[in-house]
């Protein structure tokens, strides 16, 4: 049965999991309260969110930045849920980990203070499998919402460290106030799916630098997940009462890169064509890292594999996913036709 319309805080409305959010409330009847930093980009984000449903009268955009305490208690009054989406997330990690750290701690906790303070039902955080295993070394058992990345690791990449933090403060701060049940989080792992603008994630530009063309693909890894069966998942732990205090880990399959780009040149054939076909030499990986930052931040990741379960999502709250070859390939349509 479905659950009776709310209204749902969807922070960083333009960011392609925010806005898939706030698509899939609208599509189960909600009332969706979404923040930019800048009320010029409103019409941006009503387009992008447009080109999926039509959201009548039941989309409202508020400005609010993560950095700065105004708009937040106006944004939370009045609000059931609230699904705290934005967080910092740069295509080169920082020479200073603080860039990351103290905006997605400072953040989420402005977030989580206003919400509480308005009365809101239930918060769900939108965390990272980086938070559960950032750094871990290869394991046979998978990893799970029991483990955390060892913040006492020298070798952990500013965004690892900064979702960490930010997560563990939160439930510092619900714990603290004696509201842990108004809290949930939600780990996802490298998040691919339909793009909806030109703002694009390091997980799509992932896919993007496939298709255009490079002089191989890295020996890397994900374990991916579709953009819209997380906005699924968030709202599930949102309504459901038993995921009160609880983390779920939010990851599909796990593939290198080169199936990815296999799955590509399979379905799309002459779109594919610039497709690499052969795997780069981590070594020549390393020497590209010298002068792309974007390629220097995936250096200490080369050959890594780290398993995670979603176990708990699925057999507590029914959470089911797509298949891989579907999200990369929807993911890959939505660039072409761009």
């Amino acid at each position: 049965m479905a659950e009776e319309p709310k209204t749902v805080l969807v922070t960083g409305g333009p960011g392609f999991l925010g806005s898939w959010c706030a698509i899939e409330l609208l599509r189960r009847g909600h009332r969706v309260r979404a923040t930019v930093r800048d009320l010029g980009r409103e019409g941006d984000v009503r387009a992008a969110i447009g080109s999926q449903v039509d959201p009548g009268g039941r989309l409202e955009l508020l400005a609010a930045d993560l950095g700065d305490d105004t708009g937040w208690e106006d944004a939370a009054r009045g609000c059931d849920r609230v699904l705290h989406v934005a967080s910092p997330f740069p295509p080169q990690q920082p020479k200073d980990p603080d860039e990351l750290i103290v905006p997605a701690r400072d953040g989420t906790l402005r977030v989580l203070r206003a919400a509480l303070a308005a009365g809101v039902e239930r918060v769900v955080l939108t965390s990272s499998v980086a938070a559960v295993g950032g750094g871990a070394k290869p394991a046979e058992t998978p990893l799970d919402e029991r483990d955390w990345t060892d913040l006492a690791n020298t070798r952990l990449s500013p965004y690892v460290r900064s979702k960490t933090i930010a997560e563990r403060a939160a439930w510092e701060l619900v714990s603290e106030a004696g509201e842990r049940q108004r809290l949930a989080v939600v780990n996802p792992g490298a998040i691919l799916g339909p793009a909806l603008s030109k703002d694009r994630s390091f997980s799509l530009e992932a896919i993007e630098r496939l298709l255009k063309g490079m002089p191989g693909v890295p020996r890397i890894g994900f374990s991916f997940v579709d953009v819209r069966d997380v906005a699924d998942l968030q709202i599930r732990a949102m309504s459901a009462p038993e995921a009160g205090g609880e983390r779920f880990v939010a990851v599909g399959e796990f593939a290198w890169m080169e199936d990815v780009a296999a799955i590509l040149r399979k379905r799309l054939g002459e779109n594919a064509a610039k497709v690499p076909t052969r795997r780069v030499p981590n070594l020549l990986v390393r020497a590209m890292g010298v002068f792309d930052p974007g390629v220097r931040s995936i250096v200490r990741q080369l050959g890594q594999r780290t398993n995670y379960s979603s176990d708990k999502a699925r057999e507590r709250l029914d959470w089911r996913t797509r298949g891989l070859e579907e999200t990369v390939v929807d993911t890959a349509r939505s660039m072409l036709e761009d």
